[in-house]
């Protein structure tokens, strides 16, 4: 017998003897500590604000809002003090907590379409008074008790120009700038340079923040979705469609009342990398405490080409993200917005894809996907708060 074999059955002796091999004992289990609730909040703005609509989103564990008021004359520019009240009460029926009021004006609309363009076409007298209007909102809300207001300076509205199919069945909207092409060249607002933009940006700022400054009121501004290059589209430089645009926004009239809707999907769209560079940007905006609410959304892509996804699946670590607001102490909504989009099924069997602003009222089954962004969001907010 060879001493290689000897010894390998010496060992196998000694094994035996010592009785049947222990499995080694199991590593500890990571420490989770115990769920603190955080600041952190689940939002929402879907349409339409009634009780069947509200809820739906108590159901699915919304507790704040951001909602638009049922004006007894759809033309009206501004709610009645008792049209925000009424809004109020109905939210509280249903354990709600109503944060931040969406208004009738400067909304994300395009502005040929646009009802009250006044204070984007910087058309005066008419301007002053759509100002003078958004003023004794600011005053109502705070009468009210509503501690926000939410806005867009836009003059192009949401640009999107083609659909990709998704899983299940949905369709993500896409922007791809390259193959954009206006159905006019320029809209009714002519050649809008940046520093024209960035006057009219002014002149309003220099009107309502001393007023949000005096009611304590929040003004919260959407960026411009998306950006595109310097060059413009349609006549318009989106000075608020880059980091470095929102940046210069949130510096003027420096206040604690002046500050962003900060969509994240719109600014991750904003940029070359969004899956490596979006969670400085929330640093930066963060720590400023110029975030008052957020718009939580994912996108595949980068500037110029994008897709919107569900959360789960495009290019942003969106628990990451979490983290991050956690990180930089914020303490208001995050919201889902902009959900891929159901096929409805029409008569005859048939369907068909809705993709128009009023897809948020279909109760066909467009509900159905922010019923998937309620539950994931809220989800992620309980897993950060088991983050130390």
């Amino acid at each position: 017998m060879r001493r290689r074999d000897l010894f390998g059955l010496s060992a196998g002796a000694v094994a035996l003897a010592a009785g049947p091999a222990r499995s080694a004992p199991p590593s500890p289990a990571p420490h989770i500590g115990p769920r603190k609730p955080g600041k952190l909040k689940l939002g929402c703005q879907s349409r339409p604000s009634s009780d069947e609509h509200f809820a739906f989103l108590a159901r699915f564990g919304v507790t704040n809002l951001c909602a638009a008021a049922n004006l007894a004359d759809p033309a009206r520019a501004y709610p009645t003090l008792d049209e925000l009240s009424r809004l109020k009460e109905m939210a509280e029926r249903h354990k709600l907590s109503l944060d931040v009021f969406n208004p009738p004006v400067l909304g994300s609309t395009h502005i040929d379409t646009e009802k009250h363009p006044a204070i984007m076409l910087a058309d005066s007298p008419e301007r002053d008074r759509d100002i003078e209007g958004f003023q004794t909102l600011i005053e109502h809300c705070a009468k009210v008790g509503i501690p926000g207001v939410k806005y867009n300076m836009s003059l192009l509205g949401v640009l999107r120009n083609f659909e990709e199919p998704g899983r299940g069945g949905v369709v993500y909207s896409g922007w791809d700038y390259a193959s954009a092409k206006p159905a006019k060249p320029l809209t009714r607002a002519g050649p809008v340079n940046a520093d024209a933009f960035w006057e009219r940006i002014t002149y309003f700022l220099d009107r309502v923040v001393p007023v949000a400054n005096q009611y304590k009121v929040k003004l919260a501004c959407h960026p411009q979705d998306p950006g595109v290059p310097a060059t413009g589209y349609q006549g318009v430089d989106r000075v608020l469609g880059t980091v470095d645009g929102l940046k210069r926004f949130v510096a003027i009239r420096e206040s604690p009342y002046h500050g962003l809707n900060f969509c994240q999907g719109t600014v991750s769209e904003d940029l070359e990398d969004p899956s490596t560079q979006i969670f400085d940007v929330i640093r930066w905006f963060g720590q400023r405490k110029k975030i008052f609410n957020v718009h939580f959304r994912n996108i595949r892509g980068h500037r110029n080409h994008f897709v919107e996804t569900f959360h789960d699946e495009g290019d942003v670590d969106m628990f990451r993200a979490m983290l991050t607001y956690k990180e930089v102490g914020f303490d208001g909504m995050l919201m889902p917005d902009h959900v891929p989009v159901l096929p409805v099924k029409k008569s005859g069997g048939a369907y068909a894809y809705n993709l128009s602003a009023e897809a948020e009222d279909d109760r066909d089954g467009h509900l159905e996907n922010f019923a998937f962004a309620y539950g994931y969001i809220r989800g992620l907010i309980q897993a950060v708060e088991h983050v130390a």
